[in-house]
């Protein structure tokens, strides 16, 4: 793989003069550094700036937002992003995280659990946090992918834990692929809005939706239309983000 690398990098005429060129810096200015292995990238030219899943880093950057805003007693997560939304929470404040693999990491502000969360609750968890997040991850129940058992039902059995815990009158922020409600095997399900929305209401109140368009950009705080809930949102893979109420 590495000699891949290297014959591609030879074969790019701008990475060939730089490279010459820094050489010949390197003797001019008796720079004390070695030279070391050869590590083509060539692709980052031709990125914009802060190349990114730009799907995940709106929704946990403003999902983090309102955590921040609502400053709750307890905040747990379920299955989201450590790389992005755990850690951006944990950048202000202490967050609880129960993931079905394990983690490795032991960081301030950051507790970790191991738990698959399509399993009956324990009584510890029932009703425990004023707070809940599970931010891409419930379309994944139940599908094998993260070595979770095969469930076909998995994503309704996690939606209703998700619920258990949560407090009376507190807040569950939800987030999954939308778009016409299918499974793509063993990658994750994408849901309708009509099949969301009737999935949360058994619960919770919508007390903001918020939604990211196939074109990467998100719209906060849409406004409830039967219509555009019929249309997902002109989504055919988008993602809906909840911010919910537990009556």
């Amino acid at each position: 793989m590495k000699i891949k690398k290297i014959i591609r990098g030879f074969l790019s005429p701008k990475f060939i003069a730089d490279f010459f060129l820094f050489k010949k810096q390197m003797r001019d200015t008796k720079s004390l550094f070695s030279f070391g292995r050869l590590y083509p990238i060539l692709n980052d030219i031709n990125e914009e700036n802060g190349t990114m899943d730009r799907i995940y880093f709106l929704q946990d950057l403003y999902v983090a937002q309102e955590i921040f805003k609502m400053n709750p007693a307890r905040h747990v997560d379920v299955g989201s992003s450590v790389a992005g939304f755990v850690g951006h929470v944990a950048s202000f404040r202490e967050i609880e995280v129960f993931d079905v693999r394990p983690l490795a990491l032991e960081m301030r502000n950051l507790q970790f659990k191991k738990r698959d969360f399509m399993a009956e609750l324990t009584d510890e968890l029932i009703e425990c946090t004023d707070s809940l997040s599970c931010l891409h991850a419930l379309e994944h129940f139940g599908l094998g992918r993260y070595g979770d058992p095969v469930d076909v039902n998995g994503h309704e059995k996690g939606f209703e834990n998700l619920a258990r815990m949560v407090k009376k009158e507190g807040m569950l922020y939800l987030s999954v692929p939308l778009g016409p409600l299918r499974v793509e095997f063993n990658a994750h399900r994408v849901f309708s809005a009509v099949y969301l929305f009737n999935m949360v209401k058994k619960h919770f109140d919508v007390k903001a939706f918020t939604y990211i368009s196939d074109n990467k950009k998100i719209h906060i705080d849409v406004p409830i239309d039967e219509e555009f809930i019929k249309k997902n949102f002109g989504c055919k893979y988008g993602c809906a983000i909840f911010c919910l109420k537990k009556r």
